[in-house]
């Protein structure tokens, strides 16, 4: 734990620097404010009729960002690597068509450019937190980032790499908690739940939590995302697909439209037992 101002490497992201939380503009959505913002959609943007299918039902059930991966970093070079400039075109229709503002995944420092033509924040995986160039130029991209924590990364070291957007420039970072590598191989990682409260002590840059990538297991995400709320976060950023069995990316992960709108009615209803509300895009 940090025991001093002196101490804190990551002096802009630090309580210290400022005391108020932040709150990041997304379109007409705040988040930071106290408030809770759910992000949703699928995991690869795979056919314009499925991301579609999904902004609808996701909008509908009061989601208020879409997200989806045009490009995807994936352990096996065989596995589907998304649609690339074609997903990302389909993202832009997506939110055109549905009003969402979007999130979606940016790899490398010469995607940047392209990716912020389609996207209104981007986002940073666990794979590239410390992708340093990276973070450079998606802080001069002067568009709000989600920095994924990395899957063996402290706390400390997310901070520090939150910082380098931050030194860039960029003020618009959110922290995003979407578990560490454990060793149960009944979940895929282990959601630090713990992490929300300490960084939100250390930090005033919101803290999201994506409980699909966490536990990897649709029957498990229901649960985690009410306990990611109620240990304080300002963001969820959740899985969901039309059909998750035929999903080309994470579909055991992935929840139904009907699922999702079903979680949608419990977060609200913890929400308000907590004195929150959950936005919507009106």
């Amino acid at each position: 734990m940090i025991q001093n101002a002196k101490a804190v490497p990551f002096r802009l992201a630090s309580r210290e620097e400022c005391p108020q939380d932040t709150r990041v503009q997304v379109g007409r959505v705040t988040i930071g404010d106290g408030h809770v913002v759910v992000m949703a959609g699928p995991c690869a943007v795979e056919s314009e009729e499925q991301l579609l299918e999904c902004a609808r039902a996701v909008r509908r059930a009061g989601a208020a960002v879409l997200r989806g991966g045009a490009f995807k970093p994936r352990t096996s070079p065989y596995s589907f690597q998304g649609l690339g400039e074609e997903g990302l075109a389909l993202l832009a229709a997506a939110r055109q068509k549905s009003g969402l503002p979007v999130i979606t995944e940016v790899l490398d420092p010469r995607q940047v450019e392209q990716v912020s033509r389609c996207a209104d924040i981007l986002q940073i995986g666990t794979r590239n937190m410390q992708n340093f160039s990276l973070l450079h130029e998606v802080a001069l991209a002067g568009k709000p980032v989600l920095l994924k924590r990395g899957q063996s990364a402290t706390i400390e070291e997310w901070l520090c790499a939150a910082e380098y957007i931050m030194a860039a420039g960029n003020r618009q970072v959110l922290l995003c908690e979407r578990g560490i590598r454990g060793f149960d191989p009944l979940l895929r990682n282990t959601l630090d739940l713990s992490a929300v409260a300490v960084v939100k002590q250390l930090t005033h840059l919101p803290v999201v939590v994506d409980p699909s990538h966490a536990v990897g297991r649709a029957r498990f995400v229901p649960a985690m995302a009410r306990a990611a709320l109620a240990a304080g976060a300002d963001g969820l950023l959740i899985e969901v697909h039309p059909c998750p069995e035929k999903a080309l990316c994470d579909g055991q992960q992935s929840l139904t439209p009907e699922a999702f709108a079903a979680l949608m009615g419990q977060l609200r209803a913890l929400a308000r037992a907590m004195g929150r509300d959950v936005v919507t895009v009106c």
